[in-house]
C-alpha cells in the first residue's frame, strides 16, 4: 500500500506534466504555422462605463486600409470579411466559417498550407471556393462530402433594414481542398474571393479584420505600436508572438499548480511511509534488540531502515513513471475523440522532467523514512529485548 501511494503521486505528476507540455507544444505548433510577420487588426473594441455601453466609432474600411498600408515597415494589408455559411453539396449540408479575402494571401496567413491534388487558387474568380479539410471531410464521415470541381451552394443569414431575417444563397465551384493543417481557423473554413464575400455576407464594404504584413518579423512590434498610437483603444491589434507570450505565462501558472497537486499526493505517500516504517519498528523491536546484542551498531540499524524506505521510494517512483507515461498517452489520444473539429494531443515527456519526478519521489520517501529509522537505531538493546 505504501508503494502504491508513492506510485500514485509520481504517476499523477508525470501524467499532468506530460499533458500540459503536450498542450503547450500543440498550441505553439499551430501558432507557429501562422506568419510570424503578421499583425491582425480587428474592428473597434467595446467597453462599459457607468452601466452604459460605449462602442468605438471606427469601422474598418478602405480608408483605414490605405492609412495602415502607408505606414513605414508595412509590406501590405489584406482586408478580410468573415462570417459563417451553410454549404449544400449533393444533398449533404455542412456548416463552415468564411474567410473572404484575396485567396492568394491564404499562404501568407499560413505559409505551410498544402492542397489536395488537382487544387488551384483562382484569386480573380468570384465563383471559385477553397474548402478546408474538415469541411470537405466532416469528422465521422466515411467519405469526402466535397471534392475538387464540384458545385456547392453557400447560404448566409442576415437581417434586412426592416429587422426581418433573410437568407442569401450563391453557387460556387470548388477549386481546391486544403489539406489538414491542425489549425481549426482554416480547417473548418472556406475561402472565397473578397468581392464574392462582400455580396454573400452583405458586409457593405465593412471589413471584419485586416491582415497587416510587416516587411519582416523584426518589425512586427514596431508596426503594432504604430497602429496603436494612431487609433488607440478604438481598434484591436494582436500578433502571433503576443499569443505565444500569453500562452507561456498561462502555462507557467498551470505547471506550478500541477506540480503542487502532485507534490501533495507524494506528501500523502510520505505519511504512509512514516506510518509503515513506524509500524515495522514496533513489530521488530525484539529483532532490533537481538541485532544490537550481537554487536550491530546504531548506524547499521539506521541504514537498514533507510534502505527499506529507499526501496519503497525507488519501486514507487519507477512504477509511477512507467504507468504515468502509459496513462498520459491513453488520455492524450482519447481527449477530443469524436468531437467535431478536435484532434488528439499527445503528451510530451522531457527526460529532465521525468528525472526530477523520480528524484523527488525517492528523495521524499527517504526523508519520510529517516525518523522511524532514527528511532529504531536509538533503541537500547536491553529495552528492546525486554519488549513482549
Amino acid at each position: 500500500m505504501t508503494i502504491l501511494m508513492v506510485l500514485v503521486g509520481s504517476s499523477l505528476i508525470v501524467v499532468l506534466n506530460g499533458l500540459s507540455a503536450g498542450q503547450t507544444k500543440f498550441v505553439e505548433d499551430q501558432l507557429n504555422q501562422l506568419g510570424t510577420d503578421i499583425v491582425t487588426v480587428s474592428s473597434g473594441q467595446r467597453s462599459f462605463r457607468g452601466g452604459e455601453q460605449s462602442a468605438a466609432s471606427i469601422t474598418l474600411n478602405s480608408v483605414i486600409t490605405s492609412r495602415i498600408n502607408s505606414l513605414p515597415y508595412v509590406k501590405e494589408v489584406v482586408p478580410i470579411y468573415s462570417g459563417s455559411v451553410q454549404l449544400d453539396s449533393q444533398g449533404n449540408t455542412v456548416n463552415a466559417s468564411v474567410l473572404s479575402m484575396n485567396p492568394d494571401k491564404i499562404l501568407v496567413m499560413a505559409p505551410k498550407l498544402t492542397f489536395v491534388e488537382g487544387s488551384a487558387i483562382k484569386p480573380s474568380d468570384q465563383s471559385a471556393i477553397l474548402v478546408g479539410y474538415n469541411v470537405a471531410n466532416p469528422p465521422g464521415s466515411t467519405s469526402s462530402l466535397i471534392t475538387v470541381g464540384q458545385t456547392v451552394k453557400a447560404s448566409s443569414s442576415y437581417t434586412d433594414t426592416n429587422g426581418k431575417p433573410q437568407r442569401q444563397t450563391r453557387g460556387f465551384i470548388v477549386s481546391g481542398i486544403i489539406e489538414l493543417s491542425g489549425n481549426n481557423q482554416i480547417d473548418r473554413a472556406v475561402v472565397i474571393n473578397q468581392e464574392a464575400g462582400n455580396l454573400l455576407l452583405r458586409k457593405s464594404s465593412k471589413f471584419d479584420s485586416l491582415m497587416v504584413v510587416a516587411q519582416s518579423s523584426e518589425f512586427v512590434d514596431i508596426v503594432q505600436k504604430e497602429i496603436t498610437d494612431i487609433y488607440g483603444p478604438t481598434i484591436g491589434v494582436s500578433t502571433a508572438q503576443s499569443f505565444l507570450s500569453l500562452r507561456a505565462s498561462f502555462t507557467s501558472g498551470i505547471n506550478s499548480f500541477i506540480l503542487s497537486v502532485g507534490t501533495i499526493a507524494l506528501v500523502v505517500g510520505a505519511v504512509g511511509i512514516i506510518t509503515t516504517l513506524y509500524t515495522s519498528v514496533t513489530e521488530r523491536i525484539r529483532e532490533i534488540g537481538t541485532m544490537k546484542a550481537i554487536g550491530a551498531q546504531s548506524k547499521t540499524i539506521l541504514s537498514l531502515f533507510l534502505v527499506e524506505a529507499l526501496i519503497i521510494g525507488i519501486l514507487g517512483a519507477t512504477l509511477g513513471l512507467v504507468i504515468g507515461i502509459v496513462a498520459g498517452y491513453s488520455f492524450g489520444s482519447s481527449l477530443g475523440t469524436g468531437l467535431p473539429g478536435t484532434s488528439s494531443i499527445p503528451p510530451v515527456y522531457l527526460p529532465t522532467d521525468l528525472l526530477n519526478v523520480w528524484l523527488l519521489s525517492t528523495g521524499l520517501s527517504l526523508l519520510a523514512g529517516f525518523l522511524p529509522a532514527w528511532k529504531a537505531s536509538q533503541l537500547p538493546a536491553i529495552v528492546a529485548l525486554r519488549r513482549e
